[in-house]
């Protein structure tokens, strides 16, 4: 079997960032215009360092090949913010449902020695991701959908632009 590789959601991914820079962007000019107290450069620094963050949380790869599933991250993301783990096919036993605190539902690999890893939810090609688990375990995959769905990410989008279009005239219309 040929190696499977499913990376986050450009949907997702993008939005997400996009959001990130509609809410902080707009910071530092507003700092130098009400003369706050915070350097504009301590909070285009801190800007960049939260998008590197949140860019590397993004980041995390799924990897399926013969041998079983792995959630890796890049060399360069911090270890703090990588949860990497690998199971190999014989390991998973069961998938098991949990709701969220927000209604939603996750699902868990479940392993032999009863061990739960949490079942990445908002790749691109989840579809496919799960026809691939259900292959190589055995387990009806058919109930689990993604956490969110793309439409969902859609309407964020499009309000994070309408979002980024107020902040753009504003910032023009004050400066």
């Amino acid at each position: 079997m040929e190696t499977l590789h499913f990376k986050t959601s450009p949907l997702i991914s993008g939005t997400l960032i996009a959001l990130y820079g509609a809410l902080t962007l707009p910071l530092p000019f507003l700092a130098v215009q009400t003369a706050a107290p915070v350097s504009p450069w301590f909070l285009w620094g801190a800007i960049a360092c939260g998008g590197l963050l949140l860019w590397g949380a993004l980041s995390q790869r799924v990897e399926l090949d013969a041998e079983g599933i792995r959630l890796t991250y890049p060399r360069w993301v911090p270890p703090f913010l990588r949860q990497q783990w690998q199971l190999t096919w014989s390991e998973i036993q069961g998938l098991q449902p949990r709701s969220t605190s927000q209604g939603g539902l996750v699902y868990y690999l479940v392993t032999s020695g009863d061990q739960r890893y949490l079942l990445p939810m908002r790749v691109a090609g989840f579809a496919r991701m799960m026809r691939a688990i259900e292959a190589h375990t055995g387990l009806p995959t058919d109930m689990v959908k993604p956490l969110a769905q793309p439409w969902m990410y859609a309407i964020l989008a499009v309000l994070t632009l309408l979002l980024g279009t107020v902040d753009l005239w504003i910032l023009m219309t004050v400066g």
